[in-house]
């Protein structure tokens, strides 16, 4: 379990059970909910630092946000309070830092120590979801339209017979650079007739 600095001493240990949250919630339980917020959607994050997108998702998606007691914005003013001046992440401590302070906001009438429980029992063991992510359809009007045997017209001159398409080939006209006439039948006879007269 790992050791708050004595910098936060209003932090209480993490001991006892939750009404809302599942057990007891351990330090390094809430240390592993936040690394794997804190590298949601962020190749080079390293997980010991969280941005504000991510607390507030991480707020959102473990209920800290009830829309009643704890706002949005009661998060970003939070976030902006614990965080230092000039930096635009906070650390671990910062976190438990903003945990201890939106605890009695969120679990009103409850004691410093118990809401901050119950707080982060709602953290524990969660991951980021993943809502609004576009998802492949797959649906028989999809299938039709994108069935390129059943095309007519000049769109089936875009594909080969296998449905593949042909590129600039089946948009374009090329032009004719042979010398003849489209509708001449004789194309390619000139040099064997003139061998011929020879």
């Amino acid at each position: 379990c790992l050791e708050i600095p004595s910098a936060y001493p209003f932090i209480p240990a993490f001991s006892g059970n939750m009404a809302e949250g599942s057990g007891s919630a351990s330090l390094a339980e809430v240390e592993t909910a936040f690394r794997k917020f804190a590298v949601h959607g962020d190749t080079k994050a390293t997980g010991k630092e969280m941005n504000g997108k991510n607390f507030v998702k991480l707020c959102k998606d473990c209920k800290v946000i009830d829309s009643k007691n704890v706002t949005s914005t009661d998060v970003d003013i939070v976030f902006s309070k614990v965080k230092a001046k000039s930096a635009r992440v906070i650390t671990f401590e910062q976190f438990a830092q903003a945990m201890a302070e939106l605890a009695p906001k969120r679990f009103k009438g409850k004691g410093q120590e118990e809401a901050l429980q119950q707080l982060h029992g709602l953290i524990v063991g969660k991951e980021p979801a993943n809502v609004g992510v576009t998802k492949v359809t797959k649906a028989a009007a999809v299938d039709r339209l994108t069935d390129s045997s059943k095309y007519t017209g000049s769109h089936k001159e875009r594909f080969d017979e296998s449905g593949k398409g042909k590129g600039k080939v089946g948009r374009e006209d090329i032009p004719d650079t042979s010398g003849y006439v489209g509708a001449y039948k004789g194309q390619g006879t000139y040099d064997t007739k003139v061998k011929e007269d020879e």
